[in-house]
């Protein structure tokens, strides 16, 4: 069963692991014509950053834009491997990468609200912002297979090795939290500076988070904690 709390929305529970800072990287951006970048995904090779109007992609070793795609990208983005899926505002859109072209439509669950999205397991995970859930939904409906609540806003949100991570962004503060994929129950926690919001997060599969900057327009590389790889 999922956590329902009913603290603070600032508060910090006594039983929630000690945060560690963060430890960012490298940053990418701003992009041209990008003012803010709300979702990210990783296809492999790519990085991709929706920044309202398009999709960018961009080489997270050198830096430079290899593809934009004109589209409504709003919040979340995500990889199943073969198709990109972005939040515009209530759908998901099921994207052709080469083409840009929109295969396929569904309700996003928050029906407006929505931020954060990955794919695993063959579901879509999509974060609920102001309403601090994460709903595992089918790719093709849209219908939810299951929630998870959280006590802070959800912003971005991707699975690792197994893992399940969530951004969070309020009261000024954003971190990235492990937590119990069954549960919702909170096992890391890593802070990030003041100033550096997350709107969006993706997994590299191994040791890096790429985290969207908001309205900084920056995607932001952040060394994922070694004791989540031990």
């Amino acid at each position: 069963m999922p956590i329902v709390s009913n603290e603070p929305a600032a508060a910090h529970p006594a039983h929630y692991p000690a945060a560690q800072p963060a430890q960012i990287v490298r940053e990418y951006g701003p992009f041209a014509g990008s003012p803010s970048v709300g979702g990210v995904s990783y296809d492999g090779q790519r990085v991709w950053a929706a920044t309202g109007a398009q999709l960018v992609a961009f080489d997270p070793a050198s830096g430079e834009t290899t593809r934009t795609l004109p589209c409504a990208a709003d919040a979340g983005t995500a990889f199943d491997g073969k198709h990109l899926y972005q939040i515009a505002e209530k759908r998901i859109d099921k994207i052709d990468p080469e083409s840009g072209r929109v295969l396929a439509s569904i309700p996003a669950p928050g029906g407006g609200g929505d931020s954060g999205l990955t794919w695993a397991e063959g579901s879509l995970w999509v974060g609920n912002y102001r309403d601090r859930k994460i709903h595992q939904i089918d790719p093709a409906t849209g219908a939810i297979r299951r929630t998870i609540e959280s006590n802070r806003y959800v912003t971005g949100v991707t699975w690792v090795d197994g893992e399940l991570w969530h951004a969070t962004w309020e009261a000024d503060e954003s971190e990235l939290r492990h937590v119990d994929a069954q549960s919702g129950a909170v096992l890391e926690r890593v802070a990030m500076p003041q100033g550096a919001f997350v709107s969006g997060l993706e997994s590299d599969g191994a040791g890096l988070f790429y985290c969207g900057g908001g309205g900084s327009g920056k995607v932001r590389a952040v060394r994922r904690p070694r004791t989540a790889r031990s």
